[in-house]
């Protein structure tokens, strides 16, 4: 039995090459077969034919043929991101450049837990998350934004975390960035850093808080956070006043830049102003809005995201990268201290001494493949004008949407849209016909909407992420909903 090619090495592109092919005709078979944003049929049909194209998983001898059945089913089966109709959730269609590039880093395979294993994709996460932080921070040079916690000082805890830096070496402690698995992992580091940075943290937050923030008090053995009520869908600052008022310890408030249900912004301005009054920290997760920044049009609608100490972004919603591309931004630079670590094998001090950067730091992941190629590659190819333009297009579309819904007399839109998310149900339909719209819709295969709860009442949810969207594939979407609405 011949041994298998190996994806990199001298050979790997020719063996690649032809797989490529495979893949690429066995997508196209698959999104042809599906026909639409998701398959047909429900759960029981979906499952029933991947079973049947998967037989036995673990059989004794292989087929050659593996590659092309198993990814034609996929494609088959799957909610495509890229089809105007499946609008669902923050999930965005991947840009080509940048599912390239992620093919690159798959075939290169390094592995950011040291530096003898990713020597040039390490000083490329280096520059780059600099950049970002720089994005979400401003000038580095501009120290004036502060709130409730300690400024930056030139201590040995701050030479520590410069030193996590890996190759780009000294630098200042204005802002600093980490590669993350996406918003919930950056959530919980935020906390994390919360707590060993003021040895404990009660979390204030809205009910409009991503849950990851739930999770993570519970993760890490903080108190149950204190949820203030956010009938509006957004975070009131004269609540906030008053539970600040009355809390006492170290404290770290939740802002949100973008919720997942309505893509609403919390005031930030008005929350970073409370959180310096009170001596509080403050988080803002940024994980859908953090894209506005790209954006000369929209990119006032996250003044006060400079004042938060930690900031949550992730660019496989409006970034449109591949899962998965998460950061976690954070205004000083020495907070990451506690996330040093040391294993004589990956960053012993002779090696660090002898200038091999220290990347263990970098993440509570050992592994950790390098999401960072795919990102650069976007930005480098299209500058942060072209990202800011699709940003502007899927706003503008959710704004097309939101429009045709108003002037309709037989649908309610909710408000209309902050980011791009567009929230409306049939008039007069109770909460139970809207969710079975939006299942017979699934089953079908012919749409794919999300669902939310707000004003007490059960909306359907449209998050418009494709900048391919027509005003065609918008009045399709609502002559659908309308066409399996009961009357």
């Amino acid at each position: 039995m011949s041994t298998p090619p190996l994806a990199s090495g001298p050979e790997g592109s020719d063996a690649l090459r032809p797989l490529l092919d495979t893949v690429l005709h066995a997508l196209a078979e698959g999104t042809a077969a599906r026909g639409g944003p998701l398959p047909a049929g429900g759960p029981a049909h979906v499952a029933e034919r991947l079973r049947t194209a998967l037989g036995d998983p673990l059989p004794h001898h292989g087929s050659p043929d593996a590659l092309h059945t198993l990814v034609r089913a996929l494609a088959e089966g799957a909610a495509d991101p890229a089809d105007p109709l499946c609008a669902a959730h923050l999930h965005c269609p991947p840009l080509a450049v940048a599912t390239a590039a992620d093919l690159a880093a798959s075939a290169l395979n390094p592995s950011l837990d040291s530096w003898d294993q990713a020597p040039a994709a390490s000083e490329l996460e280096a520059l780059l998350t600099r950049a970002l932080a720089d994005l979400v921070y401003g000038d580095p040079d501009d120290t004036s934004h502060t709130s409730g916690t300690e400024g930056t000082k030139d201590t040995e805890e701050t030479k520590l975390a410069q030193g996590t830096r890996g190759a780009e070496g000294t630098r200042g402690a204005q802002g600093d960035a980490l590669v993350t698995t996406g918003g919930t992992e950056s959530n919980q580091l935020a906390l994390l850093l919360a707590r060993e940075r003021h040895h404990g943290i009660q979390l204030v937050c809205g009910a409009n808080a991503h849950h990851s923030l739930h999770r993570a008090t519970w993760l890490l053995g903080l108190p149950e956070p204190v949820v203030l009520p956010t009938p509006a869908g957004t975070l009131d600052p004269a609540a906030l006043d008053s539970a600040l008022s009355d809390l006492r310890g170290p404290l770290l408030v939740a802002a949100t830049a973008g919720t997942t249900d309505a893509g609403l912004i919390d005031p930030l301005p008005d929350i970073a102003d409370l959180c310096a009054a009170h001596g509080a920290r403050l988080h803002i997760d940024a994980a859908y809005g953090g894209g506005l920044l790209f954006s000369d049009r929209h990119r006032g609608k996250l003044d006060g995201l400079a004042r938060a100490d930690t900031v949550t972004l992730d660019l496989h919603k409006l970034g449109w990268q591949p899962v998965a591309a998460g950061l976690l931004a954070v205004r000083d630079p020495t907070d990451l201290t506690p996330l040093t670590h040391r294993a004589d094998y990956l960053n012993a001090d002779d090696d660090t001494e002898a200038g091999h950067p220290d990347l263990l730091g970098r993440s509570l992941r050992t592994t950790r493949r390098p999401d960072i190629l795919k990102i650069a590659v976007t930005l480098k190819t299209l500058g942060r004008h072209g990202i800011g333009h699709l940003v502007d297009q899927v706003c503008a579309h959710a704004h097309e949407l939101a429009d045709l819904t108003a002037a309709h007399p037989g649908f309610e839109l909710y408000d209309h849209p902050v980011i791009s998310t567009v929230l409306f149900r049939p008039e007069g339909a109770t909460d139970d016909t809207v969710a079975a719209v939006r299942r017979t819709l699934l089953d079908q295969g012919r749409a794919v909407l999300g669902r939310a709860t707000l004003d007490g009442r059960r909306w359907l949810k449209a998050t418009l992420l494709n900048p391919h969207t027509r005003p065609g594939d918008l009045a399709t979407l609502l002559k659908l909903v309308e066409g399996h609405t009961p009357r």
